[in-house]
């Protein structure tokens, strides 16, 4: 697939119009502590992507569980490691333990080996300091004794295989052209296949392409589809393309930016004589949300791929200024920044920390995760990632590309705390609700 602006249900490998009504969809449930999301497609268990094509038994659906957002979770991680004393497909060295070399004979090795696919739910991305790189490494602080320039240990979240006809790019580095190659490089990274099929590889991007995930109901609010606009249904049929809405005026159709991206819950907003019961004003408390969302002002500052691609010190935005495709909320072109995420501040010491030094300037930069600059191998990339899509949000904790914020909750007081927002409790509250709601 070429990265080009296609609308939902016309791209290759999505429905065609009109073909929903008639295809065999199905909907999965699964709860989560926000409430329920639902994932809808054609869940046919014989597709490749269900299958393990490569050596070690894994599956896409290892990482890509329907009952965890199609993603993974702490909660189901640590639920299959102890069904299965970690030795499922999914208790793998070559990314799932915190080393390749890691011992796994016994229990309690294996429970250390994959201490960081158990606690954060991440899987650890091997990638080199590129050749040509304008910045080297010069120390690196692995607790784990593994990583070098040949292959830095980055461990990550898997992105969520739904609500794929949104992206703007792929991965959290952007590194994959396409789907398709995507999935063959899961293939023979993850899988450790020695193959390739192409008809497989199609079939899965296919199946991908079709599943739309959203929450459907909010444990206090009750239904978000019979009494609002949520739910997967309502976003499978949401316009999009690349560029729609886009903030930095990339907009192919030539439409203005609106810092007004979320709409699916202006059914909450109150009456003029509301009522006082807690399902109704926990929908009040999510329409609030939204309204922060979209309308609340953010000074941003120190945002490379940002300020400085706007060469604008300080930009008077919103949320949506970055979260700007409609109804959906990452960004609609490919834009990779820099929030802080990756700093050395903001280290555990269950990560590994680089040091890079520019190769002319000499100036160095301490990170857990050199991001986008790993693929450049550009000094202005280090520490930067996409913004993921946010539907379906309350069924995959944890959350930024760390793992470092356990809930919602921990979501937003980083923001509050970066962009100085000046949230009230009750602003605090409104917005996780909405974040939870979608």
């Amino acid at each position: 697939m070429a990265d080009k602006p296609a609308t939902i249900g016309q791209s290759p490998a999505a429905p065609a119009p009109g073909a929903r009504a008639s295809a065999a969809l199905q909907q999965v449930q699964s709860a989560n502590a926000a409430g329920v999301t639902t994932t809808t497609g054609t869940i046919d268990r014989s597709n490749p992507f269900f299958l393990p094509l490569g050596t070690n038994l894994r599956t896409c659906e290892s990482c890509h569980r329907l009952d965890q957002g199609l993603s993974i979770t702490p909660e189901g991680v640590q639920a299959l490691f102890a069904q299965t004393a970690g030795t499922d497909p999914l208790f793998r060295t070559n990314d799932g333990a915190v080393s390749p070399a890691a011992e796994i004979s016994t229990l309690e090795q294996r429970r250390a080996a994959y201490k960081m696919l158990l606690e954060r739910a991440v899987i650890r991305v091997g990638l080199p300091i590129p050749a040509n790189a304008e910045f080297t490494l010069v120390a690196v602080d692995d607790p784990y004794h593994y990583a070098s320039a040949a292959e830095l240990s980055l461990f990550r979240r898997p992105l969520p295989s739904t609500n794929l006809a949104f992206l703007s790019a792929r991965m959290w580095d952007g590194r994959e052209a396409d789907l398709a190659q995507q999935a063959a490089d899961a293939v023979l990274g993850h899988a450790q296949g020695t193959t390739v099929d192409p008809q497989q590889i199609a079939d899965i991007v296919t199946f991908e392409m079709g599943l739309y995930t959203a929450q459907t109901q909010d444990a206090v609010a009750g239904e978000l589809v019979k009494h609002a606009d949520g739910g997967p249904d309502q976003l499978s049929t949401t316009p999009f393309y690349l560029g729609i809405n886009d903030v930095l005026g990339g907009d192919p159709q030539g439409h203005a930016f609106t810092p007004n991206v979320f709409t699916i819950y202006n059914a909450f907003a109150p009456p003029k004589k509301p009522k006082n019961g807690p399902n109704d004003q926990r929908q009040y408390a999510i329409y609030r949300g939204q309204q922060i969302f979209n309308t609340r002002p953010v000074t941003i500052t120190g945002v490379a791929g940002l300020n400085d691609l706007l060469g604008q010190p300080s930009i008077a935005g919103t949320c949506t200024t970055c979260h700007d495709t409609p109804e959906v909320g990452n960004h609609s072109v490919p834009l990779a920044i820099d929030i802080g995420l990756s700093d050395a501040a903001r280290r555990t010491p269950d990560q590994p920390l680089y040091t890079l030094e520019h190769r002319v300037t000499h100036q160095r930069i301490q990170t857990t995760d050199p991001g986008r600059a790993l693929i450049t191998g550009k000094w202005a990339d280090i520490n930067k990632f996409k913004g993921p899509i946010l539907r379906g949000l309350a069924a995959r904790p944890p959350y930024f590309h760390n793992g470092s914020a356990a809930n919602l909750d921990e979501v937003v007081s980083f923001y509050n705390t970066r962009f100085g927002l000046g949230l009230s409790t009750q602003d605090h509250q409104d917005l996780v609700a909405f974040l939870q709601a979608l």
